[in-house]
């Protein structure tokens, strides 16, 4: 039976749990990195094995260049995990994340057993953005207003722009995004947002039923487009209620 491995290029398991009976693969938001994740690895480790992938451009694969867009990005995933096959997965996507979550579902050889799509409207709601033309201090601004970077990294100045050029290409991916005509999954959906978020609405954020066969629901939560950052618990709690179900799938 085949699974991730620790030093694959595309995913990091934090916390690698051999005896989980369930995977939880997390996708990280525009500028983001697999680190990110670490508490979630932290909090479900051992009881659920989280792997969550890394996406050139950042880090250890700094020297790669960022996504081209979202598609091909979620085939070069989906091509990375076609070979899972020792327990089964759900998805968790936070922004940017969660419509490459989405697209590697579409393509994956199996079936995730629910994906959480948070932080972002649903594929067929589009806005005009355009951040990824900016200018280097007006990306800079975008990631202060939407609070989602670590603050150690605005304070320096070499760090800053070295990871600069793997924001652009994410941002510019994620902007030019649109999801196929009737696009959708056959697994359950449930869409987590925050009920001060300015890059996604309500009826945004419900308009993801429209993209699944098996069903959707959403949680709100208090706060903004990083609610999960300022929540951590109450959104751990959601994941929690997901895997207590497992032994109720495995029966």
């Amino acid at each position: 039976m085949a699974s991730p491995s620790t030093d694959d290029l595309w995913f990091r398991r934090f916390r690698p749990s051999a005896e989980a009976a369930e995977r939880l693969v997390c996708f990280p938001h525009a500028g983001g990195s697999a680190s990110f994740y670490v508490p979630v690895a932290s909090a479900l480790s051992p009881g659920v094995d989280v792997v969550a992938v890394q996406y050139p451009g950042r880090q250890d694969r700094r020297h790669e260049p960022g996504p081209s867009s979202v598609a091909a990005l979620a085939e070069q995933v989906a091509q990375a995990m076609r070979t899972w096959d020792d327990r089964p997965v759900t998805f968790f996507g936070h922004s940017m994340g969660a419509v490459v979550a989405f697209e590697v579902a579409r393509r994956a050889g199996r079936t995730p057993v629910r994906i959480f799509a948070s932080g972002r409207r649903a594929p067929s709601r589009t806005r005009a953005e355009s951040v990824h033309t900016r200018d280097d201090d007006g990306v800079i601004a975008e990631l202060r207003a939407l609070s989602g970077t670590d603050a150690q990294v605005f304070q320096d100045e070499d760090l800053l722009r070295m990871v600069l050029p793997a924001i652009r290409s994410d941002y510019r991916a994620v902007e030019t995004y649109r999801a196929e005509p009737g696009a959708a999954v056959d697994c359950p959906i449930t869409v987590l947002t925050g009920d001060a978020d300015p890059r996604t609405s309500l009826e945004e954020a419900r308009a993801w039923s429209e993209h699944t066969t098996a069903g959707s629901e959403v949680r709100v939560f208090p706060g903004g487009h990083f609610f999960l950052s300022e929540r951590p618990a109450d959104v751990l709690g959601v994941l929690n209620e997901h895997f207590t179900a497992a032994p109720a799938r495995h029966a």
